[in-house]
């Protein structure tokens, strides 16, 4: 929910052109969506929100932009969320099948949304409910119907810094299962060494929160790109891009009049098959 109000607000408050536009995210949380910015505001300050913002809508923007890239026949959001692709694409969501991977009960609460906002699922669009306690990725997505012979990309953003080390890598050795030349976009938690003051002051505060309502940041203390390269190559995985903040600001921020940048807090790769 506080991913979509962050991706739902950039689209209000920040100056077109937009890194990502979303004009179905604060609906599908509902009127909840102002107590979560208004409690937000009066934990972060001006400057630290706009990165935020920045940064939720870049993240998407740069899967997504892999996607346009590649020549996928499946698109797999791995913790899906309130993700709204099956209605903002429609561009790429016809020759693909998107699979959007969750929870059983968050799954369970975007789909009584869906159904309040009269927003049908595409015929191409899957939900796969996952327990990871009870049940693995493989499992869950052959339970989908999806096709491990078919080029995929796969969305993981947002998470693995809930997720133990172990999880991650289990995640990631299920992807190597794929057909050669699949990837998937990864963001991790970057080491404090390598945030700016800004960056440290959102994950201090935020870790408290995560805690607070019972989704604990878990992978220690985030990593440094080196270390993520590692973890996933050793995974069998293969780094096709790595991008730095400052490759990324200047692929997606170049020329904007008000200097909205994204944070330092994480970082994002694209992993391919080998």
């Amino acid at each position: 929910m506080m991913a979509a109000v962050v991706r739902g607000r950039h689209r209000l408050e920040d100056a077109p052109p937009w890194i990502l536009d979303d004009p179905i995210a604060l609906e599908l949380v509902g009127p909840s969506w102002r107590d979560m910015a208004a409690s937000s505001d009066a934990r972060y300050s001006r400057e630290l929100g706009r990165q935020l913002r920045a940064a939720i809508a870049l993240r998407s923007r740069y899967a997504e932009h892999r996607l346009e890239l590649g020549h996928f026949r499946q698109y797999v959001l791995l913790g899906a969320g309130l993700d709204s692709f099956g209605w903002r694409r429609p561009d790429l969501l016809g020759p693909l099948r998107l699979f959007e991977v969750d929870h059983p009960a968050s799954q369970a609460w975007k789909r009584e949304r869906m159904d309040e906002l009269g927003l049908a699922a595409s015929e191409h669009q899957v939900f796969a409910p996952v327990d990871f306690e009870v049940e693995s990725l493989r499992d869950g997505l052959d339970a989908a119907g999806f096709e491990w012979e078919g080029p995929t990309l796969f969305s993981w953003l947002g998470v693995v810094p809930y997720l133990t080390i172990d999880a991650v890598e289990t995640t990631l050795r299920t992807i190597t299962g794929c057909r050669s030349g699949s990837e998937v976009v990864f963001e991790y938690g970057l080491a404090q060494p390598f945030m700016d003051d800004l960056g440290r002051e959102f994950v201090t505060g935020f870790s408290r929160v995560a805690t607070y309502v019972g989704e604990p940041l878990r992978t220690g203390g985030g990593w440094s790109p080196a270390e993520a390269e590692k973890v996933v190559e050793r995974c069998g995985l293969r780094v096709v891009d790595h991008p730095s903040r400052y490759d990324l600001i200047g692929r997606y921020f170049s020329g904007r009049a008000d200097g909205l940048r994204p944070w330092s807090v994480s970082q994002l790769m694209a992993a391919a098959v080998p």
